[in-house]
Order: C-alpha cells, then sequence, then structure tokens
C-alpha cells in the first residue's frame, strides 16, 4: 500500500522589482520576477507501508525543503505530495518550540500543532517524560536546554504515538549515542509495524544499515533513486568530482549482485588486485578465520603527481565497514611520482573476520580521504567468503583473542 506519493513537486523562490509587482503575481499576473531559485524542482516518488527510504545530498541540494513541502510546512509552487495516514516529523531542531515555555509545556503545544489533543497529550506525558531522559529539567524552560536536551524532547513527542510515516532530519545526529541507539530502536519497531520511514542524515553507515532505498538530490533534483549500496556508493563518488572535473563513474551488478563500483580521474590507476594466503601465494577466494592473508595491488602513473596515499576498506554483506586504512595514517605516502612509474604494494592482515562474506574495496588519492583528490576507487574490487574451521565458535563480524577465566 501507498502511504506517500509524490508527484512533480517543484518550490520556487523569487525576487521582484517591487512589493506591488509581487502583489500582482499573487493574483495571476504575468509578472516576471528579476530572480528566481528553484531548491526542488520536479521530484517525483512514491513510499509503501513500512518503507525506509533515505535522502541524502551535498548541503543546498534541497532536502529540508522537500521534507517541508511533503510536511505542508512550506505550500509547493507546482506539484503535490498526497500522505495516506498520520505524519509525524522533527525537521529541525526546536521547531514549533517556545524558548520560554517548559519542556513539558512545550510538549503540550507543540504536540496540539501536531493534531493531538490535550487529553490524550495528557495520557502520553509520562511517557513522553520517560523516554527523553531529561530529568527535572523536563519542567524547567526551554532556554537551559542543551541542544541534545531538544532533540530528546523533540524526538520523544514526535514518536509519542506511532505515526503511518515518520520523518527524520538531522536531528539525532545532536543527541548522545546512547540516546541515539535508543531512538534507532523506536524508529525500528515503527518500522517493523508498518510505519513508513524517511531518514534524512550525512551517516551513511545509518543509511545502509536503516533504509531500503535511498534517493540522491542534487540542485534540487533526483539524481539517483536505487539501492542504498549503489546510491551511497554513487554519492561518494559524486563528491569526489569536486577536486575532479574529469571523473568517470562506472557500476555494476556482480559476484552474487556485490555491487562493483568504479570511480576517479585515473591519473593513477589500479592495474590488478589479488586476494592471497601469506605463506603459499596462492589467490583465495574463501578465507579462514584466522589465516594470515595478503592484498598485493599493482598500481601505475599515468602522469606526474606529488603525493599518493593507497587505502584499503572491508565492508560486510550489509554494507557496513568493519575495517579500513591508508598510508597517509601509517606515514607512507608516496611523494612525487612520475608518469609511468609503477608501484607493487602488499598488505599483511590477519583474518580476524567471523563467518559470511566481505567486498575489499581499493583507494587511490591524495590527503586522508577520497575527496580530497580521487584518482581511482574501486568499491568491492575483490568479494570473498569467511569460514569459521578448527576454531572455536562465535558470532558477528570480529574475531577477538579471548580467553576465559573462572573461579568458583
Amino acid at each position: 500500500m501507498t502511504v506517500l506519493s509524490v508527484s512533480h513537486l517543484s518550490k520556487r523562490y523569487a525576487n521582484y522589482a517591487s512589493n506591488l509587482e509581487r502583489f500582482a503575481g499573487w493574483f495571476g499576473a504575468a509578472v516576471t520576477p528579476t530572480e528566481e531559485f528553484w531548491p526542488v524542482k520536479d521530484i517525483s516518488f512514491s513510499l509503501s507501508a513500512g518503507e525506509a527510504l533515505g535522502l541524502i545530498g551535498q548541503n543546498g541540494a534541497g532536502k529540508s525543503t522537500l521534507l517541508k513541502l511533503i510536511t505542508g510546512t512550506v505550500r509547493p509552487t507546482e506539484g503535490v505530495a498526497h500522505v495516506r495516514g498520520r505524519i509525524s516529523a522533527i525537521l529541525e531542531l526546536g521547531l514549533g518550540f517556545n524558548p520560554e515555555f517548559t519542556g513539558r509545556q512545550n510538549a503540550y503545544h507543540a504536540g496540539g500543532l501536531m493534531g493531538l489533543s490535550q487529553a490524550r497529550l495528557s495520557e502520553l506525558m509520562p511517557h513522553i517524560e520517560d523516554f527523553a531522559e531529561i530529568g527535572e529539567f523536563f519542567d524547567q524552560p526551554l532556554r537551559t536546554y542543551s541542544s541534545g536536551m531538544q532533540a530528546r524532547l523533540a524526538f520523544a513527542l514526535a514518536t509519542a504515538e506511532r505515526p503511518d510515516v515518520l520523518i527524520v532530519d538531522e536531528v539525532l545526529s545532536v543527541g548522545d549515542s546512547y540516546f541515539q541507539h535508543k531512538s534507532f530502536d523506536r524508529i525500528r519497531s515503527f518500522r517493523a509495524a508498518g510505519t513508513s520511514i524517511i531518514l534524512v542524515t550525512h551517516s551513511v553507515g545509518d543509511v545502509r544499515a536503516l533504509c531500503d532505498r535511498v534517493i540522491l538530490l542534487d540542485k534540487g533534483c533526483v539524481l539517483k533513486d536505487g539501492p542504498p549500496d549503489e546510491v551511497i556508493d554513487y554519492y561518494n563518488a559524486l563528491i569526489a568530482t569536486k577536486e575532479n572535473e574529469n571523473l568517470n563513474v562506472e557500476q555494476r551488478r556482480e559476484k552474487d549482485q556485490w555491487l562493483y563500483s568504479r570511480s576517479g580521474s585515473k591519473t593513477v590507476a589500479v592495474e590488478s588486485v589479488a586476494l592471497t594466503d601469506s605463506d603459499s601465494g596462492a589467490q583465495i577466494k574463501t578465507a579462514f578465520s584466522g589465516q594470515s592473508m595478503t592484498i598485493r595491488t599493482s598500481i601505475v602513473a599515468k602522469a606526474d603527481i606529488a603525493e599518493l596515499v593507497i587505502g584499503f576498506m572491508l565492508r560486510d554483506r550489509a554494507g557496513h565497514v568493519v575495517w579500513g586504512t591508508n598510508t597517509w595514517h601509517t606515514d607512507q605516502v608516496l611523494s612525487n611520482l612520475k608518469a609511468g612509474d609503477k608501484i607493487e604494494c602488499r598488505l599483511r592482515l590477519s583474518c580476524a573476520l567471523g563467518q559470511g562474506s566481505y567486498g575489499l574495496s581499493v583507494a587511490l588519492h591524495t590527503g586522508d580521504v577520497h575527496i580530497d583528490s580521487n584518482f581511482d576507487w574501486i568499491e568491492n574490487v575483490e568479494v570473498f567468503d569467511v569460514v569459521n574451521s578448527g576454531q572455536p565458535f562465535f558470532i558477528g563480524t570480529s574475531r577477538l583473542e579471548h580467553a576465559f577465566e573462572i573461579t568458583r
């Protein structure tokens, strides 16, 4: 069942030569503005019951404006957004709150704006107070709150009753890690009960963990709509274009539906990557937990560059990063490479991983991260399985050395 339908939604802000021209435009007069800006332009998508959608994009991409159009706090210039059922949104920290009111008074006031009756809010108030966990501050003026305390109150109020659609826009990022875990547990429980989620965040880890689907916005338009790993990898490549005008992006599904994604200027390029057993040198596709492995990478410089950093990262099947490092952090940056130079990189590591499937990514860049200058960045260049053979049973993605000491 579709709970949200967005059709050709657009918003325009315009400046006119005079207020008289602006006023005439309200009544349909053909008045040409002196300048105009479209933060959202011709966006269409739908959301099903129980579906979790991530909205990502750089600052100014139109994410917050789109949410305001969906919730009705801003009127669209064109198009329509139709919500089936009750929608609850946390759009901006403190939106609808009065700094002179106490937390309790703000819960009544903002809850009323959400459409809840005062009687229903009185029933919910103990649950709101308990979930927010701000103690005596619940009856203190909001102006005495930290941003994290405001986030606790806003989220507790917005989720006091399970809505049909829940929208969360970055507000949880100001909370402490304990409250973030608590909030995401509630979001997951709502989703399991049929609530649709729209999550706006710069934390791609949260998007990978929670969302079924991701929409990438750029300059007010939908740039990509698809599975989280595919859209997030494309987004990372898009960020890298800031320093690489000639960057190109290649994506395809392969290796048991893992997403292979490659981007970069290719000023320095990866020629080959192999995952091998450290002792025998044989290439491996299935590793044993605890096995010593070597990542062998051949690299060639296509032009002169001042600096090269080589990085590696491992992700599990759900897309979570389980480990990563690069030669910037190990103080092994290569300097003054000439066109035609070849580099052989061998990284030896212990396979301290649990059973499962893992993807190996490699990146060539300058600076500590690839957004400084992305030469070659390949997601899931090698995919391999890990099995636990001859070791005590354990769960999880990490194999930690351990020993029990028990006394009685």
